[in-house]
């Protein structure tokens, strides 16, 4: 079957900052959550937690027996083991060092999620594709549309870089990345790269690198058509095309969401498009642009203890990217990208008594430039430089004045310019060394040194790989911590990081298994002392394993696993928002996703994925954490191609009907059903 072609748009995240946590709110000011109460609805939980952990041995009973179906039945029909020289070619991965490795070499810790791999778990949001990796936390602030957050090793959503086609595309006054809007169309493949990564990407990567590449056109150009429907009434329509004439390559898209959701005011309604184009004269040289857009209208209900029946937001964003790809020889290449991207935010009407309507924009031009020097065979070297200018501000009109007197209008200019430098030796077979150096120097609080060490060895032997790397990065004040916070004189907040890992590959590459442990050291910690101001004073330390497992024991199974171990605890006491020696707010510390996918007779395709996450804990703020629920659902999907131009499909999300808050106080949605048609032409 064809892969789905799709396309995506970025999001932002505008909430204030709430200690480690993250606040569950769509808004640049305020948060959902209260801490009254909070004992009543601690006891209310506690009554509920027998009846839930039953719960969770049934999903997990009911998860194992449908993830191993499949293999029950390859007595029905069993498709021929491949040979080696069939077995799957290794993928090459551009995240961990800013140019193409194999992925089987690479000297950080790094996830692939496949267009494949979307299609097959017919995804929707990257959001739920980032569900699978291990050290990923996602949580989702209730249903579709609302704030969506991951965090990376137990780190922060700003600590994380999300970047599109190699354009950092965090957004928003808070500076994280609100993936609530971003959806699978177009979207190629997403490398996930753990541990800090400040040295070749800046600002925002101290905990890790999320990296989206969307499709490039190949081939005859064809087009795809695609419409589904079902529970919450929720309509969805989107649209494909892709091909290259020449020397002219493009990839377009387009699609449309509509849902209600569960609650009163819980309604989403999304627009997106994409398209990259690409001009070739030849086999060196390629000149393109990125373009995206997309508008969503979005109801906020809040809280289960605290509705707002009319409180919404309307966000509109987008983005241009023009890029040039030039290998001026075999030794030498060059990468330049400008881009210019532009978010406009308006929530009207504001339910919040203090602050009332807002309307917020963000608009900001990036310049990157990377240039890869090969002057030996086992030598890389590789510089850049980085500029960027943005621009964040609010109106709000009606915010009162109680607290003393409060602007009707904020804003924040900030500038950066930044050079890298990075040296990727192989001074002996199937040994990868990478050292490399960054300088970025900020208008508000000036310079900031990050470096990064890290190696990979493989053995051929056993076909096992060693790899490790430690290294520093930063996360400098957002525009929220420097205008809410009214210090305009913070600095970055900083991290020491390392980890160490194994990865084996099994039965002629059928099976892949690997561990890493992992460990951080957060230091100037932005948080508050009480008086209503925004200081560095806080620290944090996050530790733990992750593992993963993935098996194609024939042709057409495919079993996947991950697993990650986390502690996530708070050092400091000068912070108030938590005591000392708390777990971070919804970090779990145990986190295990399956799935399995198996193709019928060439045409049927089922995939079945289950997901547990245990021993949580929500922020109450100057006080004791709270225990939330653990949880668990089961999703599956089907596709059948009739013919090669017709395929009909079909899911059921939280098959268990499980009732769970990711957010406490914002429940997600129960059974679902959603089915549809593709045509292609």
């Amino acid at each position: 079957m064809r892969n789905r072609p799709v396309w995506f748009v970025p999001g932002s995240a505008r909430v204030p900052r709430v200690g480690f946590g993250v606040a569950p709110k769509r808004s640049f000011l305020k948060a959902r959550i209260s801490g009254g109460g909070v004992a009543q609805k601690k006891s209310a939980m506690a009554r509920h937690h027998r009846q839930h952990a039953r719960r969770v041995r049934d999903s997990i009973r009911y998860a194992a027996l449908l993830l191993f179906a499949p293999s029950i039945c390859f007595g029905q029909q069993t498709s021929p083991t491949p040979s080696p020289g069939e077995a799957e070619t290794e993928q090459v991965v551009v995240s961990a060092t800013r140019f193409d490795i194999p992925l089987d070499q690479s000297p950080a810790s790094v996830s692939v999620i496949t267009s494949e791999d979307i299609e097959a778990r017919q995804i929707q949001r990257v959001s739920d594709a980032l569900r699978e990796p291990p050290g990923l936390s996602v949580v989702q602030t209730g249903t579709a549309g609302q704030l969506t957050s991951v965090f990376i090793r137990g780190l922060r959503s700003e600590h994380t870089q999300v970047l599109l086609d190699g354009i950092p595309i965090n957004q928003g006054l808070q500076g994280a990345f609100n993936f609530a809007d971003l959806t699978t169309d177009d979207i190629d493949r997403v490398e996930v790269v753990r541990g800090p990564q400040s040295t070749l990407y800046g600002p925002r990567a101290l905990a890790g690198v999320i990296q989206i590449f969307t499709k490039q056109g190949t081939g005859t150009p064809g087009v795809m058509i695609a419409a589904e429907g079902g529970s919450y009434d929720t309509f969805r329509e989107w649209s494909q095309s892709e091909g290259k004439i020449d020397g002219f390559d493009y990839s377009v898209g387009a699609s449309r969401l509509d849902t209600d959701n569960a609650r009163p005011n819980n309604n989403y309604r999304n627009t997106a498009a994409i398209t990259d184009v690409g001009w070739s004269p030849n086999d060196q040289l390629r000149i393109g642009s990125l373009f995206t857009y997309s508008v969503s209208d979005t109801g906020n209900p809040n809280t289960i203890f605290d509705p707002r029946p009319i409180d919404h937001f309307l966000t509109e964003r987008w983005l241009i990217g023009p890029h040039i790809d030039w290998k001026a020889s075999d030794w030498w290449e060059h990468k330049f990208i400008f881009s210019y991207d532009h978010e406009r935010q308006i929530n009207d009407p504001n339910e919040d008594g203090f602050v009332g309507p807002t309307r917020a924009l963000f608009e900001r031009s990036q310049i990157d430039y990377q240039n890869d020097l090969r002057p030996t065979s086992w030598l890389t070297l590789t510089s850049g430089f980085f500029y960027s200018r943005l621009n964040a501000g609010q109106e709000r009109p009606f915010v009162l004045q109680i607290f003393g007197p409060q602007p009707t209008f904020v804003s924040d200019h900030t500038e950066e310019v930044a050079g890298f430098l990075q040296a990727t030796l192989t001074p002996v077979k199937n040994l990868i060394f990478v050292a490399g150096g960054r300088f970025d120097h900020f208008n508000q609080f000036g310079g900031v040194w990050t470096y990064r060490f890290a190696s990979s060895y493989k053995v051929d032997k056993t076909n096992t790989t060693l790899h490790s790397s430690v290294a520093t990065g930063f996360s400098p004040p957002s525009s929220q911590d420097k205008i809410f916070g009214n210090n305009f004189g913070l600095k970055p907040e900083r991290d020491l990081g390392w980890d160490i890992g194994v990865e084996q590959r099994l039965w002629e590459n059928r099976v892949t298994v690997g561990l890493t442990y992992f460990h951080n050291d957060l230091s100037n910690v932005i948080g508050f002392n009480g008086l209503f101001q925004t200081l560095n004073l806080g620290a944090a330390e996050t530790q733990g394993l992750e593992a993963e497992l993935r098996a194609q024991p024939v042709a057409n199974v495919v079993f996947t696993a991950s697993y990650t171990y986390l502690e996530a605890e708070k050092t400091s006491s000068k912070d108030i928002s938590q005591l000392q020696g708390a777990r971070l707010p919804r970090r779990p510390r145990n986190e295990v996703y399956v799935s399995a996918s198996y193709l019928w007779w060439k045409r049927f395709r089922v995939t079945i994925e289950a997901k547990f996450v245990n021993a949580r804990e929500e922020l109450n703020f100057g006080g004791p954490n709270f225990d939330i629920e653990d949880y668990s659902f089961v999703n599956i999907a089907a596709e059948y191609e009739i013919t090669p131009h017709v395929s009909i499909f079909g899911r059921l999300d939280n098959l268990t009907n499980e009732q769970y808050s990711e957010v406490f106080g914002f429940p997600a949605l129960g059974r679902a059903a959603y089915g549809g048609m593709k045509l292609r032409f």
